[in-house]
C-alpha cells in the first residue's frame, strides 16, 4: 500500500471536501429535519462515482463501494443540534465561514466534517484501488442521532440487515484514535401530592416539598457512583423540572424531574434504577413515587416511528483488539508518529452499534470534541484531510490483517 499517495490524494481533495462540508452546514438538518442534507450527501456520492447509493425508510443514507461479502461499515450522523441564542455567535451558523486553517457553522465538528471526510476518503479508496478483495465498504449518513443516538443503527442492523465487521465512527476525536464512552440514560421520577388551599397547607400533601428530599439524595448518590480507570466516572444530573398545582394558592399535588445518568463500565439500566427506587426518600413515599425511563418515538424526516427505550449502553473496544490494532497501525504508517488512544466524553452511534448488538466501533473523526453543540462551531481542514487518508486505508490494513 502506498500511504504516500493516500496521503498526497486526500490533501488534493481538501478543497472539494471543504466544498462539501459548507453546502451541508448551509442546510439545516436539526434531528428530524435532515431531508435537505441527505439529498445533498446522495448527490455527491453519485458525482463521485459510488457503485450505489440507498436511502431507506428511515432516513438513512448508505453508499457502497465494492461487491464482496465482508462489510465495514464508515458511520457519520449529519443531524444537528438547534443554534441556541444567536447572539452568542459571532458569525452566521448556516452561511458559516472559511479561512485558511477552518471551517465554521452549526454541523462542522459534529459532524458533518465526518460526513465530508467519509466520502472522500471512499473516494481515495477507489481511485487507489484500496477495497480489499472480498469486502464492500459501506459509507453511512445517519439520521436522528442527536435526539436518540444509536437508534438509526438499530433500524439499520435490525430492518437494513447490514452488519459489519466493524463500524469507524467519525465523531471528533482532536485527532485521537477512540474505543469507548460512558453509556447513558434518560430517567423520570414522579411525586404525587394532595392539594390543598394554600392558607393551610397541612391539610395537603405537598408533592414539591416531597421532591425536595428526593433531589438532596440524588446529589449525594451522584458522589458515590463508581469510577471506572479508563471511561472515568459515572454521574447524574438532574435536567428538568414539572410540576402540578390548581393554582399559585394551592398545594403543588404533583412533581416530576428528569434526569440524564451516564453509565460507566459495568452500570447498566437495571442497576441505575435500582439505586434511585433504593433512596430512603423515594422508598418512602411508596407508590406515590414512581421511577421510569424514557421513550422515544418521534417520527423521522420520512414519517417513520421507530420507538425505543432512552437507554444507551456503555461499550469499549479492548486495547488490543484487531480493530484497535489495524487502526493504529494504520495511523502510524501514514503519519509516522504514535497515534492517541482515548475515548470520548458524549455518546455516540456505538451505543447500539457495540454496546446493544456487539459490533466492533473504533473512533476517528475531524474536529474536537468541545466544538459540539457550542457556538461558534467550528472544524479544521487538516483533519479533513487527515481524516480522509485514514480511512481510505483502514480496509486494506485490516483486510492485511485478518485474511480468512
Amino acid at each position: 500500500m502506498d500511504f504516500s499517495k493516500i496521503n498526497e490524494l486526500a490533501k488534493k481533495y481538501e478543497p472539494a471536501m471543504t466544498k462539501f462540508l459548507r453546502d451541508m452546514i448551509a442546510i439545516p438538518s436539526e434531528s428530524c429535519q435532515e431531508e435537505g442534507v441527505i439529498k445533498r450527501i446522495e448527490h455527491e456520492m453519485k458525482k463521485v462515482g459510488y457503485d450505489k447509493v440507498e436511502i431507506d425508510p428511515m432516513g438513512n443514507i448508505i453508499g457502497y463501494l465494492g461487491t464482496g461479502p465482508r462489510l465495514i461499515a464508515f458511520d457519520a450522523h449529519i443531524d444537528t443540534v438547534g443554534v441556541g441564542e444567536r447572539a452568542n455567535w459571532k458569525f452566521d451558523p448556516y452561511q458559516g465561514y472559511e479561512d485558511a486553517e477552518t471551517i465554521g457553522g452549526r454541523g462542522a465538528s459534529d459532524q458533518e466534517g465526518g460526513m465530508a471526510s467519509i466520502v472522500y476518503g471512499g473516494l481515495i479508496m477507489k481511485e487507489l484501488g484500496l477495497i480489499p478483495a472480498g469486502f464492500t465498504v459501506a459509507i453511512v449518513g445517519t439520521v436522528q442521532e442527536e435526539d436518540c443516538d444509536g437508534l438509526c443503527w438499530q433500524y439499520i442492523i435490525k430492518e437494513d440487515g447490514l452488519k459489519p465487521e466493524f463500524v469507524v465512527s467519525t465523531e471528533p476525536t482532536d485527532g485521537g484514535i477512540y474505543r469507548g464512552q460512558r453509556g447513558r440514560m434518560e430517567i423520570r421520577v414522579d411525586v404525587r401530592g394532595t392539594s390543598c388551599h394554600g392558607s393551610a397547607p397541612e391539610r395537603g400533601d405537598n408533592a414539591i416539598f416531597n421532591m425536595g428530599r428526593v433531589l438532596g439524595e440524588l446529589e449525594e448518590l451522584h458522589k458515590r457512583l463508581k469510577d471506572d480507570a479508563f471511561l472515568g466516572k459515572g454521574s447524574l444530573t438532574v435536567s428538568q423540572i414539572f410540576y402540578s398545582s390548581p393554582s399559585r394558592c394551592a398545594v403543588a399535588d404533583g412533581c416530576s424531574i428528569s434526569i440524564d445518568r451516564r453509565l460507566t463500565d459495568g452500570e447498566d439500566k437495571e442497576l441505575a434504577l435500582g439505586q434511585i427506587r433504593d433512596l430512603p426518600s423515594v422508598k418512602a413515599l411508596g407508590d406515590r413515587a414512581k421511577v421510569s425511563m424514557y421513550t422515544y418515538e418521534v417520527p423521522s424526516w420520512t414519517g417513520l416511528v421507530y420507538p425505543t427505550d432512552c437507554y444507551f449502553p456503555t461499550w469499549v473496544l479492548p486495547k488490543d483488539h484487531k480493530v484497535t490494532k489495524a487502526t493504529e497501525d494504520a495511523y502510524r504508517n501514514l503519519f509516522g508518529t504514535e497515534p492517541r488512544t482515548d475515548k470520548w466524553t458524549f455518546s455516540t452511534n456505538g451505543v447500539s452499534i457495540m454496546g446493544m448488538f456487539g459490533i466492533p466501533v473504533v473512533g476517528f473523526g475531524p474536529g474536537k470534541e468541545k466544538e459540539a453543540h457550542a457556538p461558534n462551531e467550528k472544524t479544521w481542514k487538516q483533519d479533513l484531510i487527515t481524516c480522509a487518508a485514514l480511512y481510505a486505508a483502514l480496509p486494506g490494513v485490516y483486510a492485511q490483517q485478518n485474511s480468512y
